[in-house]
């Protein structure tokens, strides 16, 4: 009789903690700071707010106080949350706006750490609650995050900054609520995504294999993907952050050969303080909507099948984005070694999109997918670009 996953976790972290590898004294400062704790060790201690979206979810904002006044919100990536940009300090992109002067937002997501809440629905006991996508962070939490910023700081629009999905979800935004596209000065995408038609492997092998892992996890029951209390979660908080061990695997194993290898920008000693704060969770649904985005190569709404869609959307498919109405002003941000966002998939974005003010090809070639957040060296191959359009559209 096999074991339980709980049973060989157990075991596992038992061998680990006999081995003395997973002591929090042995990790970097950083790895054990959240994002309160991170921004106020670097000079600005954050206040929180609790945003109430349409549908129910609870969910954190952290602003870093500036005397900008047009506001700037970051919006994480995919598996990700607001400690991303604060995890490099000082030349982390939140702390340098900061430092600058700027009024700092810092959004969380639907589902991760900081975002576990909901008026009625229990995240540990209601699978209702693990039921949303990216779509629905685009067209609920976007919109509850960005009005009460404004009604905070009376701003009539507002910067905004996203990595991977989180400049995914502005494009759900502005498709869907066009409305809000006035309310939006520019968003700056760094590693944009909405097409993944050119991915090559091993993250093409996985969308291809979107059938097989849909039926998985359907099968197995998984709502809550690699949160902290998941089993896989605590595997990979724990595995990965055991010094050399978890470099070699988890880094030159599993996170390069999906983002893009640049060694050099994310050494082993800080990856333990990155995988201490990632992966930090979201919706097993959220996953399979975007392998379906590259399985079907269509940046369309959730695929349910063709009944359940019927009953939803009033057709057999699921609405293709109207990225036409996305009117706002957009700079894309791409780079030649992102294993996620390909520079042909980044092309067809460009070309669909009515409103690009500015493209840019990072001239580091071998900056990958995460290095836009996690980069050793960010601050010199990235954001001397980025100021170009902040001193255009949010001068201070």
């Amino acid at each position: 009789m096999w074991a339980s996953p709980s049973l060989w976790l157990t075991v596992t972290i038992i061998i680990i903690h006999q081995i003395g590898c997973i002591s929090s004294e042995d990790l970097p400062e950083d790895a054990t700071l959240d994002s309160i704790g991170l921004a106020t060790k670097y000079g600005h201690p954050p206040t929180q707010y609790d945003v109430f979206t349409e549908d129910g979810y609870i969910l954190t904002l952290y602003r870093l106080r500036g005397k900008g006044s047009i506001p700037i919100l970051l919006a994480h990536g995919y598996l990700d949350s607001s400690d991303t940009w604060l995890l490099r300090g000082n030349t982390s992109l939140a702390i340098t706006l900061a430092n600058r002067g700027h009024d700092v937002w810092l959004a969380n997501a639907r589902g991760n750490r900081y975002s576990r809440r909901h008026k009625y629905l229990n995240p540990d006991t209601d699978p209702a609650f693990w039921k949303f996508t990216f779509h629905d962070m685009g067209y609920y939490d976007l919109p509850a995050i960005i009005d009460l910023i404004l009604n905070e700081t009376s701003a009539k629009n507002l910067t905004a900054i996203g990595h991977s999905v989180g400049n995914t979800i502005f494009y759900v935004l502005g498709s869907e609520r066009p409305e809000y596209n006035s309310k939006i000065n520019v968003m700056i995408a760094l590693a944009p995504i909405a097409f993944m038609h050119n991915t090559g492997p091993p993250f093409s092998i996985i969308i291809a294999s979107y059938p097989i892992i849909s039926a998985l996890i359907n099968q197995l029951g998984i709502y809550d993907f690699l949160g902290d209390n998941t089993t896989i979660g605590i595997t990979v908080h724990t595995l990965c952050s055991i010094p050399i061990i978890g470099y070699t695997v988890c880094a030159n194993g599993v996170v390069f050969p999906l983002a893009g290898f640049d060694i050099t920008e994310l050494e082993p000693n800080f990856f333990r303080t990155v995988i201490s704060h990632f992966p930090a969770g979201t919706s097993s649904m959220n996953a399979l909507h975007l392998l379906q985005v590259g399985y079907r190569k269509t940046f369309a709404q959730y695929d349910h099948g063709s009944e359940t869609n019927q009953k939803i959307y009033n057709s057999s498919e699921p609405p293709v984005y109207r990225l036409d109405r996305v009117t706002m002003p957009i700079a894309l941000f791409a780079a030649a070694n992102d294993g996620f966002s390909s520079l042909a998939d980044v092309e067809i974005l460009r070309r669909k999109l009515p409103n690009v003010v500015y493209y840019l090809l990072n001239p580091r070639l071998v900056c990958n997918h995460i290095d836009y957040v996690w980069g050793r060296t960010v601050s010199n191959y990235l954001y001397p670009y980025m100021n170009i359009v902040l001193n255009r559209y949010n001068p201070l």
